[in-house]
C-alpha cells in the first residue's frame, strides 16, 4: 500500500469512527430525553384512575418522549402500600410524579421530602396534600372536593322525606383522606350551613349514629355497609362521597331485591362518580342519582403541567386547576358523561 492510499484509508477510518461515535451519542442523548411519568391512584384497579392513567396516555401520543408508567395499592386505600410504590417508582428513576392523596402527612413524611430533595416533582390529582403540605406539589388538577360534597349534599336534599327530621348516612372511604374529608364538610354546609362538625338537627338534618362509615375504599366492605343499612325498615338517606360500593361487581345483585323501595323513596342512595359500573345500576333504576368527575382529564391536564415544567422549567400558572362535574340520573344516563 503507498503512502498515500495508508493516510486516505486512515482518514477513512477517522471518519467511520466519528461518525459512529455521533450515532452512539445521539442515541444516548435521545434515550436520556425521555421523560418518565409515574402516576399513582389511591387504588390501582379502580376504572377512576385508570382513566387518569389513560388521559396520561393520551398526551404522550404528542409527546413521543413521554412514558406514563401507573401503580398503586391493588384492592384498597393503604397508606403503607401507596408509599412504598413511590418509593419503588423513584428507584426506577421516574421524572416527575402525578399523585393521589390518601393520607397527607404519611406521605410527607415517608416519600415526599425525599422527592422534594433529589429534585423530582409532584403534581397531585383528585387529591390534594393538606394546605400545610402544599409545598411539596406544584399544583393540584381535579374537583373542588368542597364544592363537589356541597353539590352531593343539594342533590340528598331533592330525596328528603316529609319528616321534621332527615337522617343520613355518609360512607367514606380513609379517614385521613384530604378530598373525601373536604366532601364530607361540604355536604354538612349543604345540609345545615355548617362544615366543622356532625349534623346534629340542624335545618332539619342528623347524621345516623353510626355514620359516617369508612370502608378504606374496599369494594367487599363497602358493599356490606350499605346491605346493613338497606337492612332497616327505614333506613337513613345514603350518601357516598365516592363510588366505593357501587364499584362492587356484585352491587346490582345485592340491590336488586330492594328496587321497589327505591323508586318508592323508601330507600334513597346518592353516590359520587360516574363510573360505567354505577352507570348500569343507574339505568336499572337502582340508585336515585350519581354526581360524576372528570378523572381522564385529570390524567391529561396534570401529565401536561408536569411536562412543560420538566421540558421548559415552566411552572404552573395557578396552585390549583379545577375541573367541572355532571348530573346523572336514570333519565339521562346515556349521555350524561364519557367514560374511557
Amino acid at each position: 500500500m503507498s503512502l498515500r492510499s495508508s493516510v486516505r484509508f486512515k482518514h477513512i477510518k477517522i471518519a467511520l469512527l466519528f461518525l459512529i461515535s455521533s450515532v452512539c451519542v445521539t442515541f444516548t442523548l435521545h434515550a436520556k430525553a425521555q421523560i418518565v411519568i409515574g402516576i399513582v391512584g389511591k387504588t390501582k384497579n379502580d376504572s377512576f384512575y385508570i382513566q387518569s392513567f389513560k388521559g396520561c396516555l393520551k398526551f404522550a401520543e404528542s409527546m413521543p418522549d413521554v412514558t406514563c408508567v401507573y401503580d398503586g395499592p391493588d384492592d384498597y386505600q393503604d397508606i403503607r402500600t401507596q408509599s412504598l410504590i413511590i418509593q419503588d417508582l423513584v428507584k426506577d428513576e421516574i421524572d416527575g410524579l402525578l399523585l393521589a392523596t390518601t393520607d397527607s402527612d404519611y406521605l410527607v413524611s415517608r416519600v415526599l421530602k425525599d422527592l422534594d430533595r433529589q429534585n423530582i416533582p409532584v403534581i397531585t390529582f383528585d387529591s390534594d396534600l393538606l394546605p400545610k403540605d402544599h409545598q411539596y406539589r406544584l399544583a393540584y388538577v381535579g374537583t373542588n372536593n368542597f364544592e363537589f360534597g356541597v353539590a352531593l349534599g343539594n342533590q340528598i336534599k331533592l330525596f328528603a322525606k316529609d319528616s321534621p327530621l332527615n337522617t343520613v348516612c355518609i360512607q367514606s372511604g380513609h379517614q385521613t383522606t384530604p378530598n373525601l374529608n373536604e366532601r364530607i364538610a361540604g355536604v354538612r354546609f349543604a345540609l345545615s350551613g355548617k362544615s366543622e362538625k356532625r349534623l346534629s338537627g340542624e335545618n332539619g338534618w342528623d347524621e345516623f349514629s353510626r355514620c359516617p362509615l369508612y370502608s378504606l375504599g374496599k369494594r367487599g366492605t363497602s358493599l356490606e355497609q350499605l346491605k346493613n343499612v338497606l337492612k332497616m325498615k327505614h333506613p337513613p338517606l345514603f350518601l357516598a362521597v365516592a363510588g366505593f360500593a357501587q364499584f362492587n361487581s356484585d352491587y346490582i345483585k345485592s340491590v336488586q331485591s330492594h328496587k321497589s323501595r327505591i323508586e318508592s323513596g323508601n330507600v334513597v342512595i346518592i353516590s359520587a362518580d360516574t363510573e360505567e359500573v354505577q352507570l348500569r345500576a343507574l339505568k336499572q333504576g337502582l340508585s336515585q342519582s350519581n354526581i360524576g368527575q372528570n378523572p381522564f382529564e385529570m390524567g391529561r391536564l396534570s401529565a401536561e403541567l408536569m411536562y412543560n415544567f420538566i421540558v421548559n422549567d415552566k411552572k404552573p400558572e395557578k396552585p390549583f386547576y379545577y375541573l367541572d362535574f355532571h348530573y346523572c340520573t336514570k333519565r339521562n344516563v346515556d349521555t350524561c358523561t364519557k367514560n374511557y
